[in-house]
Protein backbone atom coordinates (compact mmCIF):
# COMPACT_ATOMS: atom_id res chain seq x y z
CA UNK A 1 0.00 0.00 0.00
CA UNK A 2 1.16 3.40 -0.42
CA UNK A 3 2.02 6.07 1.79
CA UNK A 4 -0.92 9.04 1.84
CA UNK A 5 0.43 12.17 2.12
CA UNK A 6 -2.44 15.11 1.93
CA UNK A 7 -1.07 18.71 1.57
CA UNK A 8 -4.27 20.89 2.80
CA UNK A 9 -3.65 24.74 2.59
CA UNK A 10 -5.40 27.99 2.13
CA UNK A 11 -3.92 30.35 0.19
CA UNK A 12 -5.16 34.40 -1.22
CA UNK A 13 -2.29 35.24 -3.48
CA UNK A 14 -0.40 32.13 -4.48
CA UNK A 15 2.43 32.24 -2.26
CA UNK A 16 1.06 29.08 0.04
CA UNK A 17 -0.32 27.43 -3.15
CA UNK A 18 3.12 27.58 -4.81
CA UNK A 19 4.94 25.96 -1.11
CA UNK A 20 2.31 23.60 -1.49
CA UNK A 21 2.93 22.13 -5.02
CA UNK A 22 6.72 22.32 -3.90
CA UNK A 23 6.20 20.26 -1.18
CA UNK A 24 4.22 17.75 -2.78
CA UNK A 25 7.07 17.57 -4.95
CA UNK A 26 9.70 16.51 -2.30
CA UNK A 27 6.73 14.01 -1.21
CA UNK A 28 6.87 12.53 -4.10
CA UNK A 29 10.50 12.21 -4.38
CA UNK A 30 10.08 9.43 -1.43
CA UNK A 31 9.61 5.65 -2.85
CA UNK A 32 6.63 3.99 -2.58
CA UNK A 33 4.49 7.70 -1.29
CA UNK A 34 1.76 9.65 -3.30
CA UNK A 35 1.18 13.43 -2.31
CA UNK A 36 -1.96 14.95 -3.16
CA UNK A 37 -3.18 19.00 -3.08
CA UNK A 38 -5.84 20.15 -1.44
CA UNK A 39 -7.51 23.96 -0.31
CA UNK A 40 -9.56 24.12 2.28
CA UNK A 41 -12.97 26.52 1.47
CA UNK A 42 -12.79 30.44 1.17
CA UNK A 43 -14.69 32.48 3.61
CA UNK A 44 -14.50 35.62 2.31
CA UNK A 45 -16.99 37.00 -0.28
CA UNK A 46 -16.75 36.82 -3.98
CA UNK A 47 -16.92 41.27 -4.33
CA UNK A 48 -14.17 41.42 -1.28
CA UNK A 49 -11.52 39.09 -3.31
CA UNK A 50 -12.20 40.50 -6.33
CA UNK A 51 -11.59 43.97 -4.72
CA UNK A 52 -8.79 42.88 -3.41
CA UNK A 53 -7.19 40.92 -6.39
CA UNK A 54 -7.20 37.98 -4.94
CA UNK A 55 -10.13 36.85 -7.25
CA UNK A 56 -7.80 36.10 -9.94
CA UNK A 57 -4.86 35.20 -8.37
CA UNK A 58 -6.98 32.48 -6.85
CA UNK A 59 -8.58 31.28 -10.30
CA UNK A 60 -5.10 30.28 -11.30
CA UNK A 61 -5.38 27.36 -8.68
CA UNK A 62 -9.08 26.88 -8.97
CA UNK A 63 -8.68 23.43 -10.32
CA UNK A 64 -7.36 22.18 -6.86
CA UNK A 65 -10.10 20.27 -4.67
CA UNK A 66 -11.53 21.12 -2.08
CA UNK A 67 -10.38 19.67 1.02
CA UNK A 68 -12.76 17.46 3.51
CA UNK A 69 -12.21 16.82 7.24
CA UNK A 70 -13.61 13.19 6.68
CA UNK A 71 -10.67 12.73 4.30
CA UNK A 72 -7.57 13.77 6.59
CA UNK A 73 -7.85 9.89 8.15
CA UNK A 74 -7.35 8.54 4.95
CA UNK A 75 -3.79 10.21 5.51
CA UNK A 76 -0.76 8.76 6.78
CA UNK A 77 0.65 12.42 7.17
CA UNK A 78 -0.50 15.65 6.46
CA UNK A 79 1.07 18.67 5.61
CA UNK A 80 -1.03 22.57 6.19
CA UNK A 81 -0.27 25.37 4.46
CA UNK A 82 -1.59 28.82 5.66
CA UNK A 83 -1.08 32.60 5.59
CA UNK A 84 -0.45 34.62 8.99
CA UNK A 85 -3.00 36.54 10.23
CA UNK A 86 -2.07 38.64 13.89
CA UNK A 87 0.87 36.02 14.49
CA UNK A 88 -1.74 33.17 13.89
CA UNK A 89 -3.38 30.65 11.19
CA UNK A 90 -5.70 32.63 8.87
CA UNK A 91 -9.84 32.01 9.68
CA UNK A 92 -10.42 29.84 6.70
CA UNK A 93 -8.06 27.36 8.05
CA UNK A 94 -8.85 27.58 11.64
CA UNK A 95 -12.48 26.81 10.33
CA UNK A 96 -11.67 24.13 8.85
CA UNK A 97 -9.63 22.49 11.93
CA UNK A 98 -12.75 23.51 13.78
CA UNK A 99 -15.09 20.74 12.05
CA UNK A 100 -12.12 18.36 13.59
CA UNK A 101 -14.00 17.47 16.53
CA UNK A 102 -15.39 13.72 15.47
CA UNK A 103 -12.09 12.83 13.99
CA UNK A 104 -10.78 13.83 17.50
CA UNK A 105 -13.35 12.17 19.66
CA UNK A 106 -12.67 8.86 17.53
CA UNK A 107 -8.74 9.46 18.03
CA UNK A 108 -8.58 9.16 13.91
CA UNK A 109 -5.77 10.67 13.62
CA UNK A 110 -3.48 9.69 16.29
CA UNK A 111 -0.39 9.05 15.31
CA UNK A 112 -0.32 10.51 11.73
CA UNK A 113 2.30 13.02 11.02
CA UNK A 114 1.52 16.48 11.20
CA UNK A 115 3.47 19.46 9.39
CA UNK A 116 3.09 23.59 8.95
CA UNK A 117 4.51 25.90 6.49
CA UNK A 118 3.49 29.71 6.00
CA UNK A 119 3.95 32.74 4.56
CA UNK A 120 3.86 36.51 6.31
CA UNK A 121 4.06 39.71 4.79
CA UNK A 122 7.14 41.05 6.62
CA UNK A 123 10.34 38.97 8.22
CA UNK A 124 8.73 39.55 11.34
CA UNK A 125 5.45 39.04 10.50
CA UNK A 126 5.00 35.74 12.93
CA UNK A 127 6.44 32.98 10.44
CA UNK A 128 7.47 31.24 13.70
CA UNK A 129 4.45 32.12 15.60
CA UNK A 130 1.92 30.83 13.16
CA UNK A 131 3.39 27.58 13.07
CA UNK A 132 4.43 26.76 16.61
CA UNK A 133 0.96 27.83 17.68
CA UNK A 134 -0.11 25.59 15.19
CA UNK A 135 1.33 22.81 15.99
CA UNK A 136 -0.80 22.70 19.24
CA UNK A 137 -4.19 21.45 17.36
CA UNK A 138 -2.29 18.35 15.72
CA UNK A 139 -0.95 17.65 19.59
CA UNK A 140 -4.35 18.17 20.52
CA UNK A 141 -5.27 15.72 17.44
CA UNK A 142 -2.58 13.43 18.42
CA UNK A 143 -0.52 14.31 15.35
CA UNK A 144 3.30 13.52 15.18
CA UNK A 145 4.91 16.55 14.58
CA UNK A 146 8.08 16.84 11.76
CA UNK A 147 9.22 20.34 10.80
CA UNK A 148 12.52 21.01 8.48
CA UNK A 149 15.62 20.92 10.24
CA UNK A 150 18.88 22.43 9.89
CA UNK A 151 20.22 19.16 7.93
CA UNK A 152 18.96 21.32 4.93
CA UNK A 153 21.71 23.62 4.51
CA UNK A 154 19.39 26.48 2.73
CA UNK A 155 17.72 26.99 5.91
CA UNK A 156 21.23 28.60 7.16
CA UNK A 157 21.17 30.77 3.65
CA UNK A 158 22.87 34.42 4.77
CA UNK A 159 23.35 35.57 1.41
CA UNK A 160 19.74 37.17 0.59
CA UNK A 161 16.63 37.68 2.53
CA UNK A 162 14.71 34.26 2.81
CA UNK A 163 11.65 32.35 4.35
CA UNK A 164 12.72 29.09 6.32
CA UNK A 165 12.53 27.95 9.76
CA UNK A 166 13.21 25.06 11.28
CA UNK A 167 9.62 24.50 11.93
CA UNK A 168 8.46 24.77 8.30
CA UNK A 169 8.89 26.16 5.27
CA UNK A 170 8.04 29.78 4.94
CA UNK A 171 7.68 32.95 2.65
CA UNK A 172 7.42 36.76 2.61
CA UNK A 173 4.71 38.23 0.42
CA UNK A 174 5.76 41.85 0.88
CA UNK A 175 3.37 44.43 2.67
CA UNK A 176 1.07 44.48 0.79
CA UNK A 177 0.60 40.71 1.06
CA UNK A 178 1.20 39.88 -2.75
CA UNK A 179 4.14 41.98 -3.76
CA UNK A 180 7.69 39.86 -3.13
CA UNK A 181 7.44 36.66 -4.95
CA UNK A 182 8.60 32.86 -3.68
CA UNK A 183 11.96 32.48 -4.02
CA UNK A 184 14.06 29.47 -5.43
CA UNK A 185 15.60 29.42 -1.65
CA UNK A 186 12.25 28.99 -0.28
CA UNK A 187 10.91 27.10 -2.46
CA UNK A 188 13.89 24.42 -2.34
CA UNK A 189 13.16 24.68 1.50
CA UNK A 190 9.13 23.27 1.40
CA UNK A 191 10.92 20.77 -1.06
CA UNK A 192 13.23 19.75 1.50
CA UNK A 193 10.20 19.75 4.07
CA UNK A 194 7.82 17.55 1.74
CA UNK A 195 10.57 14.69 1.35
CA UNK A 196 11.31 14.97 4.58
CA UNK A 197 7.42 14.20 6.02
CA UNK A 198 7.44 11.68 3.49
CA UNK A 199 10.52 10.11 4.63
CA UNK A 200 9.56 9.47 8.63
CA UNK A 201 5.68 8.93 7.26
CA UNK A 202 7.20 5.95 5.46
CA UNK A 203 9.12 4.96 8.35
CA UNK A 204 6.55 4.91 10.81
CA UNK A 205 3.63 3.33 8.19
CA UNK A 206 6.27 0.20 7.96
CA UNK A 207 6.13 -0.47 11.70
Amino acid sequence: MPVKIQIVFYSMYGHIHQLAESVAAGAREVSGVEAALYQVPELMPDDVLKRSGAAQARAKFAHIPIASVDHLADADAIVFGTPTRFGNMCAQMRNFLDQTGGLWARNALVGKVGSVFASTGTQHGGQETTITSFHTTLLHLGMVIVGAPYSEPRLRNMAEISGGTPYGATTLAGDDGRSRQVTENELAIARFQGRHVADIARRLAQK
